[in-house]
């Protein structure tokens, strides 16, 4: 019997994240993975497209945030096509980093498709074009999982960057694979460009392969507290785990060390030899500041990019994004611009970086715009918002849920959760109801399941009407 056939590669797909650096256009709930590109499509939809399109894969694991779940059902299935298929779906109620991510992964594949399945584990917002160097890659890096290693992606570097961690590459191992035999953490410069100079360290992707069997017998040997305190929490989700959205109890998850997958695991195995680095031969970005998202669109002949509505009067070299209004610009150089309905960023090119500190600055003063951006009623009852209509769109706090296909709600911040999200619906102007396509399900405690679908079973027909939530009971669409 042909092993390699015999054990499957299953994607998981890592999603959540602030993406700090890219406010305002990324916000607590809506982050990086579901930003739109200059093309249109989100880099959750292109990794997703990316990973079940290699050969030999089955199925997906995705682990997410459970306020993110009908959100990223409705990225995926506007791939179409291409939609995967048996998606399953781990749903945290917080982030506790990746170690207990991939840990609770290797469980679940381990349950569903044994031992030596083989995990693909992908980070949501990476954009990697040249998809043929990476399914290379992947078929090198799985063929060494399968002989019991612990392998990651290295990527050649193209310049001294301070943001990356570095890997050191030891001794040959197989072609384009290298034992790992150093991790180092985000260097300072000079020690940035000797790691270029010597041409053995690459930059640490955060991606990587190994069987379920083999990532949890290293955290049962390097990171044995991961796993005590995610026992319970397995426990708890593998009486459910036939179900397609399984979620996290916060009360158990929240004993989980909040520690990376690199610190738990993946540099005491390089320490003990056990850790391959396949290097890669594809593009790849973690798109992770506004200079990564200015290099994805094509510059005019003064350097200028963006998209949106834009006049540049003597103005070189600075990227503008415009969402509704006009954005002019006279006499500038070297910015960053990024306007969206309820903030505007203005930086200089060399200190986007310290976008993280607007971030932790709004954070302290508690205020609304690192939520999702402000949804407002004009006069004729409109809803206006600077986030396209998705089909399904999750909000969950307070023990409810949200279900918004085509609705006349999109992207609500979480002050608009709860009573006011009903009190928007219900006073909406009757005329605006009448030609609004599709529904607002909101649906209460008792019905807040992921899965589950509205008790009338036409959760995609457009031709319902609206409905409404008025003490705990569903009306009828408004005529």
């Amino acid at each position: 019997m042909n092993t390699e056939s015999a054990t499957p590669v299953v994607p998981v797909i890592l999603s959540g994240g602030a993406g700090t650096r890219l406010w305002p256009l990324s916000r607590e709930t809506a982050p990086k993975p579901f930003m739109p590109l200059p093309d249109g499509e989100t880099l959750l939809a292109k990794t997703a497209h990316r990973a079940t399109s290699l050969a030999g894969v089955t199925g997906l694991v995705t682990v997410t945030n459970r306020d993110y779940y009908f959100r990223t059902k409705d990225v995926y299935a506007g791939l179409g096509a291409n939609e995967p298929r048996d998606a399953i779906y781990l749903l945290e109620p917080f982030g506790r980093n990746t170690a207990p991510a991939v840990a609770l992964a290797a469980m679940l594949v381990q349950a569903r498709y044994g031992t030596g399945a083989v995990m693909l584990v992908l980070a949501a917002d990476h954009l990697i074009r040249d998809e043929h160097s990476f399914g290379a890659a992947v078929a090198i890096a799985a063929r060494l999982a399968r002989e019991g290693r612990l392998v990651t992606f290295g990527i050649t570097p193209t310049h001294p960057e301070t943001g990356y961690g570095y890997i050191e590459c030891g001794k040959a191992i197989a072609d384009r694979a290298f034992a790992a035999t150093r991790y180092v953490e985000k260097p300072p410069l000079e020690e940035a460009r000797d790691y270029i100079a010597a041409g053995n360290y690459v930059w640490n992707s955060g991606m990587f392969a190994f069987t379920a069997g083999s990532i949890l017998a290293s955290f049962a040997r390097h990171a044995p507290t991961v796993l005590e305190a995610l026992r319970p929490v397995w426990q708890a989700l593998a009486a459910k785990s036939g179900e397609a959205a399984l979620e996290i109890d916060a009360a158990t998850f929240a004993a989980a060390p909040d520690i990376s997958i690199d610190f738990a695991v993946m540099e005491h195995a390089a320490a003990n030899g056990n850790v391959a680095v396949v290097r890669g031969e594809f593009d790849w970005s973690d798109v992770g500041s506004w200079q990564a998202i200015s290099a994805l669109s094509d510059a005019d002949d003064h350097g200028n990019r963006g998209s949106g509505r834009r006049v540049a009067i003597d103005t070189r070299d600075t990227f503008v994004h415009s969402e509704d209004r006009v954005v002019a610009t006279i006499g500038i150089e070297n910015l960053v611009i990024v306007d969206t309905r309820d903030a505007v960023l203005v930086a200089h090119k060399g200190q986007l970086q310290r976008v993280k500190e607007v971030v932790a600055e709004l954070k302290a003063r508690g205020h609304d715009s690192l939520q999702a951006a402000q949804d407002r009623f004009a006069a004729s009852g409109h809803l206006h918002s600077s986030r396209r209509r998705t089909r399904f769109q999750d909000e969950a706090t307070r023990g409810e849920a949200r279900r918004v296909p085509f609705a006349a709600i999109t992207s609500p911040p979480q002050r608009a959760l709860g009573g006011r999200a009903r009190y928007r619906v219900r006073h909406l102007r009757r005329a605006h109801l009448r030609r609004t396509p599709g529904r607002v399900d909101v649906r209460s405690r008792w019905d807040a399941s992921p899965d589950r679908e509205p008790r009338n079973g036409n959760a995609g027909d457009h031709r319902s009407g609206v409905w409404r939530l008025h003490r705990g009971r569903r009306h009828r669409p408004l005529r």
